[in-house]
């Protein structure tokens, strides 16, 4: 595969020429889809796509299906579409069923940067 086809791995950064993908991961393509969505919920499905290493048609099935699982929201915008995820949905499987979602996006988030604190005034930097 050429290097300008080869899709990015998992966080975004392309990957390394020879190297395979995993033959499992932790998260389904539904986790992924609904992490990426929560990261930016304005995102095109071609930029999901990308994101999750998916083919867009993929990606469209997996949103329909977390809509209709009532994950999250669909809102069209003019020609643009956004989604609305649902933080308070409970997982599936049985053995996660007592646990939101909304933990599973907090896992995920980039935390938000620290306030710089500012030196005592007569301090030297």
């Amino acid at each position: 595969m050429s290097e300008a086809l080869r899709p990015p791995d998992f966080a975004g950064a392309p990957v390394p020429p020879g190297t395979e993908r995993p033959q499992w991961t932790f998260l389904t393509n539904h986790g992924h889809v609904l992490r990426a969505v929560a990261a930016d919920p304005h995102a095109r499905v071609t930029e999901i796509a990308a994101r999750v290493c998916i083919t867009p048609r993929s990606t469209l099935q997996i949103l329909k299906d977390l809509e209709d699982g009532g994950y999250l929201h669909r809102r069209r915008d003019g020609r643009r579409t956004s989604y609305a995820i649902e933080p308070h949905q409970h997982f599936r499987h049985p053995a996660a069923a007592s646990r939101e979602i909304d933990g599973l996006i907090g896992l995920f988030q980039d935390p938000a940067p620290a306030a710089r604190a500012e030196p005592p005034e007569g301090t030297r930097m």
